[in-house]
């Protein structure tokens, strides 16, 4: 059995990863805001609930439900997708509250993790908006460069635990329904091209995952790898 812990389970990709796990038979330390009552039933599931966005106590707050376990693997899933807008038209706290979730909330976490628990593996949940640049996607593309580069400072600084930001492919979770419902393909070309695009459920991206985690270890530690290229 092994110790998962994964952050944003209430819908989407977290959700399905810890149910993935759970029916694998391991155990799984959530953190979030939304309790999934559908995995409520597993034994080997524990929940805290949690803002992530309230990043100044997220280490006394945190550190009693992770204190001396020891997890294979952490998944630093949850964050938001902020405004689709030039950035002329983005707010500077709009992108700060995307940072705060997507770059400060696991910077803390890793924090916490590194000093009061044993951790092996850490993968962020990244995007391929991290390299691509697309107009529009400021806030969110700006935040997951940061995670990008946060990860790799932690390879550097933290060599007993091995870092990987990944992106997943596109999902379907409430995150690209806003995108394929509400946002204008017209202004923002990127928005087409991901309408167009192959969409995997939930469900089939964790399981594709719960099979490339491991693989993961062979890349450098602090790497940024998309699986549409592995």
């Amino acid at each position: 059995m092994k110790n998962i812990l994964i952050t944003g389970i209430g819908s989407g990709l977290g959700k399905a990863l810890a149910k993935a796990y759970l029916e694998n038979g391991d155990a799984v330390y959530a953190i979030g805001r939304t309790f999934p009552k559908e995995l409520d039933h597993y034994t080997h599931f524990f929940f805290f609930p949690y803002d992530l966005s309230h990043t100044f106590m997220i280490k006394s707050d945190i550190e009693p439900f992770i204190k001396h376990h020891s997890f294979d693997l952490v998944i630093l899933n949850a964050g938001v997708l902020g405004e689709i807008a030039t950035l002329t038209d983005t707010d500077i706290n709009d992108i700060k509250e995307v940072m705060e979730i997507n770059v400060w909330a696991n910077k803390e976490l890793i924090d916490v993790l590194s000093t009061q628990a044993k951790i092996t593996q850490v993968v962020g949940i990244s995007s391929g908006a991290a390299v691509n640049g697309s107009k529009g996607w400021g806030s969110y593309s700006l935040s997951k460069s940061a995670l990008n580069m946060l990860l790799k400072v932690y390879a550097k600084e933290l060599p007993d635990i091995h870092f990987t930001a990944l992106a997943p492919g596109i999902i379907k979770t409430p995150m690209t329904d806003v995108i394929i419902e509400k946002v204008d393909d017209q202004a923002f070309p990127s928005a087409k091209k991901l309408k167009e695009s192959y969409i995997q459920s939930p469900e089939e991206a964790a399981k594709n995952l719960l099979y490339l985690f491991p693989k993961l270890l062979a890349y450098e530690s602090g790497s940024f790898v998309d699986v549409r290229e592995m």
